[in-house]
């Protein structure tokens, strides 16, 4: 397994870079298999997520399709894939943001009976209750 940093996946996702764009598809598309993965952390996805909405205006439906493509490919091992789903779904929903919706997610995967908030917008996540 080769960890995968965030701007080797922004260039990936985002191809804005000619040549590090090309070099991050070649080496994601013929060093990376099933059998020798990229592993990205919850941190590179959270990051990753992030430069895609702020500095790209990516739309939630092209998160949720980045999201899902690393997810669903051969080629990567996400840490906490299955909170990732469940991340991913809340998003998609609109639920909230991506890192409210994976904070929500991790803190059910440990056991949490919630997570509480200030924030009204992770609020509307399933199992996040706002601290009053």
């Amino acid at each position: 397994m080769i960890g995968l940093d965030t701007n080797i996946l922004v260039r990936y996702f985002a191809q804005d870079h000619p040549a590090q764009s090309a070099v991050a598809a070649r080496f994601i598309e013929r060093t990376l298999n099933a059998e020798s993965p990229g592993h990205v952390s919850l941190v590179a996805l959270d990051e990753l997520v992030w430069v895609l909405r702020a500095s790209f205006a990516a739309q939630r439906a092209e998160i949720v399709s980045v999201v899902t493509q690393l997810l669903a490919g051969p080629q990567f091992v996400l840490q906490e894939a299955e909170a990732v789903w469940v991340a991913i779904d809340a998003f998609e929903q609109d639920h909230a943001d991506f890192s409210d919706a994976l904070i929500a997610a991790l803190d059910r995967r440990r056991g949490c009976r919630h997570t509480v908030t200030f924030d009204r917008g992770a609020a509307r996540i399933p199992g996040v209750v706002m601290l009053t």
